[in-house]
């Protein structure tokens, strides 16, 4: 491994460490000393360093994701005020944050939760469309939903299958993508991913697939994805790899069969027609896809099965 590649993975080390930190404290100050404590960078050096690496500056990074965890707030928790939101995610004030949320989304707090049902609709539909779209361009005549897991038939059901499970907390290792959901992720993951479970001897293991964006809220290329695997409590993180846990507790489990272009359509079916109805919301911890073993995925037709998890709690 030459010199510039050790430094870069210790770069990525140091500012997922970080962004980690914001999303688990964004109703605490956030001052750039501390952070670049963290990072083990001089606050000078930092600044410049995060705005290179991330394509915004720290106090645009975290305004939007201030903002961004509102919005899925106003749409998740519809029992929590606006202030309440408002305060959850760090502003001081109702009229500061419902001015900075107008300016950031279009609108107010209030006509977002109102438009939520519509908004994942919209998306929910553009997902559908994408599908037949992929279906048209099927070079070996292959349907994308097949009638073993026909991904379609768990999107437009009404009645799926979703199981409550309390899941222990998880130590994994991940190595992290930021860009849009869906086939590239899937390229991620035997293009980086597996390599790196190779090296480490990691294959076999439980793995996870963790989303930690809402992709009709943030901007596709900002979305955060990590791709981790469990380990054991002596395993030490090496190159870009990161060590974290994976929270325990109550989930809404269901079973997916299908491709990378098909699971983004599935996990927005849940969101808009499962948990609504469900008599449960999601909490702060992050959504996952859990991979049993490594014959999740057939390498010849690109298709794997998983377990979508959505932390939940009662209204």
């Amino acid at each position: 491994m030459t010199a510039p590649d050790t430094s870069r993975r210790q770069y990525a080390r140091r500012m997922n460490r970080v962004l980690d930190h914001i999303d688990a404290h964004l109703d605490s100050p956030l001052d750039l000393e501390a952070l670049a404590a963290l990072a083990h960078f001089s606050p000078f050096h930092f600044h410049r360093l995060f705005a290179a690496w991330m394509g915004e500056t720290l106090g645009a990074y975290l305004q939007r994701r201030r903002l961004e965890a509102a919005a899925q707030g106003l749409t998740l928790m519809p029992e929590a005020s606006v202030l309440q939101v408002a305060l959850r995610v760090g502003f001081g004030s109702g009229e500061a944050f419902a001015r900075a949320f107008k300016l950031h989304f279009g609108c107010t707090p209030t006509a977002w939760r109102a438009g939520s049902t519509e908004r994942w609709g919209r998306y929910l539909q553009a997902q559908r469309e994408q599908l037949a779209q992929l279906r048209k361009l099927d070079q070996d005549g292959r349907s994308v939903g097949s009638e073993d897991g026909d991904s379609c038939n768990f999107i437009e059901s009404h009645s799926m299958q979703v199981e409550i499970k309390t899941l222990a907390p998880q130590r994994i290792a991940y190595l992290r993508y930021i860009g849009a959901y869906g086939p590239a992720v899937t390229q991620f993951w035997g293009e980086k991913v597996a390599p790196w479970m190779q090296a480490e001897g990691l294959f076999g293991r439980p793995s996870y697939g963790i989303s930690h964006d809402d992709p009709s809220v943030t901007p596709a290329d900002r979305c955060r994805y990590d791709a981790a695997v469990a380990v054991p409590p002596d395993y030490q993180a090496s190159g870009e790899a990161s060590i974290t846990e994976l929270p325990g507790g109550r989930y809404a489990v269901a079973r997916f069969e299908g491709s990378g272009a098909e699971i983004g359509a599935a996990w927005s079916a849940l969101f808009r027609e499962w948990l609504p109805s469900s008599g449960l919301r999601c909490d702060g911890r992050p959504c996952f896809e859990h991979y049993a073993d490594e014959n999740s995925y057939d390498p010849a037709t690109g298709r794997f099965s998983c377990e979508i998890c959505i932390p939940v709690v009662k209204l």
